[in-house]
């Protein structure tokens, strides 16, 4: 739609559209955003008030060389998908990634929650949707006149608010050449001229900021209505000529001018060594880590730093203090940096063990929850698996792990401190994998910390108190439940500005398309996530993502994945997928050996998803004593769909993959 009206395949081939009233059709078909038009609205809105007499057979005609077009691959008298029938007339089913205007908003409205680095990045993305005016080809239709209004209007917005990002970052000069395009193409603007005259202002172009001030005020009076400036204008003209520069409260608000006069009375008056440094910094990565993809970024690490500074003060409680102080929710068992983490777990252990049991309960539970959130997946499982007949390896580690969640519960439960509770119920939730088929007690888990957390305003718990419920509601097949925590997620995280958050609701979303449309409908959305997913500041969510998306078709299916898979980077999933790799290109002895030398799959949200790799690569070469260790570690999560309570991928009723592995035993 933003440009004129065009299609393509997955691939980005144009797909032929045909003439321009079966152009026409399509546009006044998206315009009514998968709602029905009838056949009558459809003539009326192309011949107006003088149809031919074969008006409502040409619309028929119309719409049946776009299905043509629009779906090559549909078999003959199989019926449409995508251009339905449906009562009176025609409704195209097309999803919200499908149709740039739609994803320009949705980018958009992602963009007007994040910090201003992602912010910049959001909005780039969201105007390159646009290849020229809405449905460029009908300018003149009155059946397009409101909603190419309404798209204008928010493609100028998104200039303006990209600018102010720009501004943000301290990008002035970058902001200047669009901006003067921007107002000179749309002088009525006067949000673009304030930002025109601030960007020039903080290059330190003065003159020409009060020069572009004179021409707003020429050009909003003689605009329409001849409404003259606003008190924008005259307010952001002051500023300039008050020489307060970029502590000015326009485009910005007053934040930015309060922020850099406090950060200058700070460093004023807080000496260079001061411990309260230390405190405050804290505090400050904590806020930073949820703002967003650099943000989080940028605090993982400035953290180590911080801990080896206030290790190295020699003061055991001060340094207590700054580990345990990172209160950050932490929703994915995958560490972003698991090396950084293991340096984490360790101080926060080597704190815990100066306290001593003596120590303030409260500072301790902190150090154990830090232990437990930071002790992710199975970072240390590199002992080959045993046998069905064996015991499992022993993994001292990660029951001490289990122990400091357990024994942080148990301290903020008794000292009913509800951010304290929180945070240790967060370290409950990474170690709540100790076997296959946990998504009912991991469902539990998240609504008391929703409950907690609504109760007592903590935002960021609450939010991820739900993101676990929805994680777990999607493992054991309860959509509708999990679609209203998906709900409740994207509004906190909008009001809240938690941009991270609409990572794992758009995941979940493409699941869900997929547990319920099947693959071919969910496949569009997953390529939309993995286009943007290093970007995401979570490389342990990002990592390999690409490979298990790809697996989806095959797991979901019966058969061996085919050379596309092997091209792809498995990330930290190589040890799990290589047997079965190897299996699909005919080395029957090298999947043998793989299975033979691979570790356990994590003891993480992907752990049934990994089991049930394994398991299809034991059978497909009749390696025996994996199939029987991973059809015995499922058996507990036959109520649950594989791989879906991590809210990423499903590969279908774990309950099928424990039959298919019982059936290649032998048994029934």
């Amino acid at each position: 739609m933003l440009g004129p009206v065009a299609a393509w395949d997955p691939d980005g081939t144009p797909l032929p559209l045909g003439a321009p009233r079966h152009r026409e059709v399509l546009g006044r078909l998206l315009i009514a955003r998968n709602r029905v038009v009838p056949v009558g609205r459809l003539v009326a809105d192309l011949w107006g008030d003088e149809p031919p007499a074969d008006a409502v057979g040409a619309v028929r005609t119309f719409v049946s060389a776009l299905r043509r077009a629009l779906e090559p691959g549909r078999p003959p008298r199989q019926p449409s998908r995508l251009l339905v029938t449906d009562g009176p007339g025609y409704v195209l089913r097309a999803g919200r990634e499908a149709v740039d205007a739609w994803r320009f908003e949705d980018i958009a409205a992602r963009a007007a929650g994040a910090s201003p680095h992602a912010a910049v990045a959001l909005w780039d993305e969201a105007l390159a949707r646009w290849r020229g005016p809405v449905l460029a080809d009908f300018p003149t239709a009155a059946w397009a006149g409101a909603e190419q209004a309404r798209l204008e209007a928010l493609r100028l917005d998104a200039v303006e608010r990209r600018a102010d990002s720009l501004l943000a970052t301290g990008a002035s000069r970058d902001a200047v050449a669009d901006l003067r395009a921007h107002v000179s193409a749309h002088p009525g603007r006067e949000d673009g001229w304030v930002l025109l005259a601030t960007a020039l202002d903080r290059s330190g172009r003065r003159g020409e900021a009060l020069e572009s001030l004179r021409r707003a005020r020429a050009a909003l009076a003689e605009g329409p209505g001849g409404h003259g400036p606003g008190p924008a204008l005259a307010r952001v003209e002051a500023r300039i000529l008050s020489g307060t520069g970029g502590s000015a409260a326009e485009p910005g608000g007053m934040a930015g001018g309060v922020w850099d006069r406090a950060a200058a009375a700070w460093e004023r008056s807080v000496p260079a060594r001061s411990r309260a440094r230390l405190h405050a910094t804290a505090g400050l990565l904590r806020d930073l880590a949820v703002t967003g993809a650099e943000g989080l970024g940028e605090a993982r690490e400035h953290r180590r730093d911080l801990v080896a500074a206030a290790e190295a003060t020699g003061d055991t409680e001060l340094a207590a203090r700054i580990i345990g102080s990172y209160d950050v929710p932490a929703v994915w068992t995958r560490a972003d940096d698991p090396a950084g983490a293991g340096e984490l777990s360790r101080a926060a252990a080597r704190a815990a063990a100066r306290l001593g049991p003596g120590g303030p309960p409260a500072l301790r539970a902190r150090l154990l929850s830090v232990v437990a959130v930071e002790s992710r997946g199975d970072a240390a499982a590199d002992a080959p698996l045993p046998s069905a007949a064996d015991s499992p390896a022993a993994e001292p580690w990660r029951l001490r792990a289990e122990r400091a969640a357990d024994e942080a519960v148990r301290l903020a439960r008794h000292l009913a401190d509800p951010a304290l509770l929180a945070f240790a119920l967060n370290g409950a939730f990474m170690q709540s994998f100790a076997t296959c088929g946990s998504a009912a007690r991991r469902e539990v888990l998240g609504a008391e910390l929703t409950r907690l957390a609504v109760g007592h305003q903590l935002p960021g718990h609450e939010v991820l108190g739900r993101l676990i419920r929805l994680q777990a509601c999607a493992g054991l097949g309860d959509l509708a439940a999990a679609d209203a925590e998906a709900e409740e997620v994207d509004r906190l995280a909008t009001r809240d500005e938690r941009p991270l958050a609409g990572v794992f609701t758009s995941w979940y979303r493409a699941l869900r398309t997929c547990e319920t449309d099947g693959w071919a409908a969910a496949r569009p959305r997953y390529d939309a996530l993995l286009a943007t997913a290093a970007g995401s500041g979570m490389p342990g969510l990002s990592r390999g993502a690409a490979a298990l998306v790809a697996l989806v078709p095959v797991m979901r299916g019966d058969g061996l994945p085919g050379p596309g898979l092997a091209r792809l980077d498995a990330g930290p999933y190589r040890p799990w997928l290589d047997p079965l790799l190897l299996a699909a290109s005919g080395d029957a002895e090298g999947a043998r050996q793989a299975l033979t030398a691979a570790p356990r799959p994590p003891h993480d949200l992907l752990q049934e998803a990994l089991w049930c790799v394994l398991a299809r690569a034991a059978a497909a070469v009749g390696h025996e004593p994996v199939l029987r260790r991973a059809r015995d570690e499922l058996a507990a999560a036959v109520g649950e769909s594989a791989g879906a309570g991590g809210g990423l991928v499903s590969f279908g009723p774990v309950a099928r993959h424990v039959r298919a592995a019982g059936r290649a035993l032998g048994g029934p």
